[in-house]
């Protein structure tokens, strides 16, 4: 039996703490977190400031008493300062500054991410808000409750950006989306479906500021305005959403990671040190689009590492079966999914990207009710014709039609495979000619 040491227990963290605990009771496991909660789903924020759902509690769905209650030692709001691997030996200090230093025989490092903060001019004014943890979500929905900030700015039209600019749109305050790429959310899909997000965003009475660079922002107390390479803008409120960057400093020197700072893992989450785990945010994945490891922060990546790591350190082999980065949204109503590689991240891979696409409604013209149209594009190789994403987009909830071409990346699937996939056909539910179908038969 091992004593293994976890450090950090959000969603990879506690996934590890569970399969560990749940399965190999033997075993001893110490973790430390410096947070003062755990397992707080981020994707929830931009729900509970925009008043979508009724409080925060189900947006928990661990804690430590329930770790403690499966025998684990939880050290909470305790930040691990060092770490001696050939020693093999962690030293933290909680949040009184005692000092506390625990030996393993196994190690998992959960630190995740932090928020990208870019060289702009002002960040440290008051009412600039970076949305991470729990406590930063409680912060803007405080400040949203003011009467006085009537104008807020966000920096950044990924998926973050994107849902806090619907959330402040639904507190009733004026939304400035500021983005130095030409469109949202571009990273996930092609301008065929982020033109359409754009349009949402524009008619829900968001303002866009798109190819737009922040420089600076201004104020003294409290923020003022924004600056950026094209005008200036008053703002009361500002919140950063450009990004995550691996939280990785605690021991970058002494383990092999991607040029980003990721620590680099094999498929069973093991660093390039013995006896070393990484899972979660601060690591890279085995991304089966690209055939090559890469770097997906998603909480689904996360909890997936997290028990592929929890079996291997209590000596059950274990390999993670690689990812897809599938990932949706649903913004004012309209979803949008997809897995894989768009078109210009698969030409960046080294592929010769083609694709094929198909709109039409989900459901025959007569069925009058709940009948949106869909659109769907799905990019393959030229050259071999193997599948490499897939996008679709509507008003319809179409998004369990992803996880099929999740499935078809992985298994390297060639977009001919899908021209004639038996897909069942009842008024109530589809077409008879599919568009994924017909996407299919018009590849060329």
């Amino acid at each position: 039996m091992s004593k293994i040491v976890l450090i950090g227990a959000n969603h990879a963290g506690t996934a590890a703490a569970n399969t560990i605990l749940d399965n190999y009771p033997g075993n001893e496991l110490v973790i430390f977190d410096s947070n003062n909660n755990i397992s707080y789903l981020g994707c929830g924020t931009a729900l509970y400031i925009g008043k979508q759902i009724d409080g925060t509690d189900g947006l928990f769905y661990s804690t430590r008493e329930k770790l403690e209650a499966k025998k684990a030692r939880v050290h909470m709001e305790t930040g691990v300062t060092r770490i001696d691997f050939d020693a093999k030996k962690v030293y933290a200090a909680d949040k009184n500054g005692k000092e506390i230093a625990e030996t393993y025989d196994k190690l998992i490092i959960a630190t995740g991410s932090l928020p990208i903060t870019p060289p702009i001019k002002g960040l440290d004014t008051p009412n600039v808000n970076y949305v991470k943890l729990f406590q930063d979500g409680q912060a803007i929905n405080a400040l949203l409750d003011k009467a006085e900030i009537k104008t807020v700015a966000v920096v950044g039209a990924g998926y973050i950006g994107v849902e806090l600019a619907e959330a402040v749109r639904r507190r009733g305050k004026e939304a400035l989306l500021f983005e130095a790429a030409d469109t949202s959310l571009s990273t996930y899909y092609d301008e065929w479906f982020t033109h359409d997000m754009d349009k949402v965003l524009g008619d829900n009475g968001i303002k866009l500021h798109f190819g737009e660079l922040v420089q600076e922002i201004e104020g003294g107390d409290t923020v003022k305005g924004i600056v950026t390479n094209k005008g200036k803008y008053q703002v009361d409120l500002v919140i950063m959403a450009i990004g995550f960057r691996p939280n990785s400093a605690l021991a970058k020197e002494n383990l092999e990671t991607l040029p980003n700072g990721a620590y680099k893992v094999n498929k069973k989450q093991e660093t390039s040190k013995k006896d070393v785990y990484a899972i979660g945010d601060c690591a890279s994945v085995y991304s089966n689009a690209i055939e090559n490891t890469a770097y997906i922060a998603l909480a689904t990546n996360a909890v997936r590492s997290g028990v592929v790591a929890g079996h291997n350190v209590c000596g059950t082999a274990l390999e993670s079966v690689g990812v897809q980065g599938s990932n949706g949204i649903c913004i004012f109503g309209y979803k949008m999914v997809s897995t894989g590689l768009n078109t210009k991240a698969a030409e960046k891979a080294g592929y010769s990207p083609a694709y094929t696409e198909f709109e039409d409604t989900q459901k025959p013209a007569f069925i009058k009710e709940d009948n949106h149209k869909v659109k769907i594009r799905i990019v393959y190789d030229k050259n071999t014709r193997r599948i490499l994403g897939a996008q679709m987009a509507s008003y319809q909830d179409i998004s369990m039609g992803i996880h099929m071409f999740s499935l078809a990346i992985e298994e390297k699937l060639t977009i001919d495979k899908l021209k004639l996939l038996d897909i069942f056909f009842l008024p109530h539910f589809n077409q008879p000619y599919n568009y994924i179908t017909m996407a299919a038969l018009s590849a060329k």
